[in-house]
């Protein structure tokens, strides 16, 4: 779990786009990780709308959110971002969801700074803390580490209520607070992705999530604005949702699954990926021995 880390932590020095995809469950963050993709994102969007099947409007605690990392680092190795929402609470709540996201060995833990309850970024009627509460959960965050290679990505949701250039003040502020990279979230165009980067202020996230507020660029363009890394945080949530819903519609009006076989994976693909080998791996050598 260290050594994922201090891999993370290289990856954020290297020269390269970070490109990491969101997970909501354990096995999204698996298939993330046969895929080849250097980090996965745990989304507090993704975990309500899959894992517990709630909008993300903060029905998801502390508890919810151990459960589900605990079961994505049962099953994965690969570095891990968490998205510790608002921290739930004040400092010493701070403090309580760092310790116990280090302690599962995850790579980063992105708090920001919504009233609680948070919602999703890219809704409307989001209110963020004042400067000074925002500015010590950051702090708290910060100090509450014990490894140095655990990455705290400072998030505000300011540029709804307040606008872009408070946000990018508070960016500068999380920065100065020891916070190792920014994520400012919500942009509405292009010029202000481009204001984010063009501050110069750090290391800083960039959010596609389709169909919300922010234009959806490629990695390669948003590389190019001077963005570090890259989140698709609900978007296989948000597929799950589109292509369940269109089978049961016609499952439904049909009662014929046939249609759907080649848009499925098969018994033999799922077990392969759910890692069924390595278990039958260990019976036959028990049996073996036997």
């Amino acid at each position: 779990m260290i050594e994922e880390r201090k891999t993370f932590k290289n990856l954020m020095k290297s020269s390269e786009m970070l490109i990491v995809p969101g997970a909501g469950t354990p096995l999204d963050l698996k298939l993330i990780e046969q895929t080849g993709f250097n980090a996965g994102y745990m989304s507090g969007y993704g975990s309500a709308c899959v894992r517990y099947g709630v909008p993300d409007i903060g029905l998801i605690g502390y508890k919810e959110l151990e459960e589900t990392v605990r079961a994505m680092r049962q099953v994965t190795n690969i570095p891990l971002i968490v998205d510790c929402d608002t921290g739930y609470g004040d400092i010493s709540n701070v403090k309580r969801t760092v310790e116990g996201m280090e302690s599962l060995g995850v790579a980063a833990i992105q708090i920001e700074d919504q009233i609680w309850p948070k919602k999703c970024g890219h809704m409307g009627g989001k209110f963020v803390e004042e400067r000074n509460v925002a500015k010590r959960k950051v702090k708290a965050a910060v100090l509450s580490k014990k490894d140095n290679d655990l990455v705290i990505i400072a998030r505000t949701d300011a540029r709804g209520p307040l606008g872009i250039d408070e946000a990018i003040s508070r960016g500068k502020m999380f920065m100065d607070c020891g916070a190792d990279m920014i994520f400012i979230d919500g942009p509405k165009s292009i010029d202000e992705l481009k204001m984010i980067c063009d501050a110069n202020i750090g290391p800083q996230m960039a959010n596609m999530s389709e169909t919300g507020l922010t234009p959806i660029l490629s990695s390669k363009e948003l590389e190019n604005i001077g963005f570090k890394l890259t989140i698709w945080p609900s978007t296989t949530s948000r597929i799950i949702v589109k292509q369940v819903s269109n089978f049961l519609e016609h499952l439904k009006k049909t009662g014929d699954s046939r249609p759907w076989i080649d848009k499925m994976a098969s018994l033999e693909e799922t077990n392969g990926k759910l890692g069924i080998n390595a278990f039958n791996d260990l019976e036959k050598k028990i049996t073996n021995e036997d």
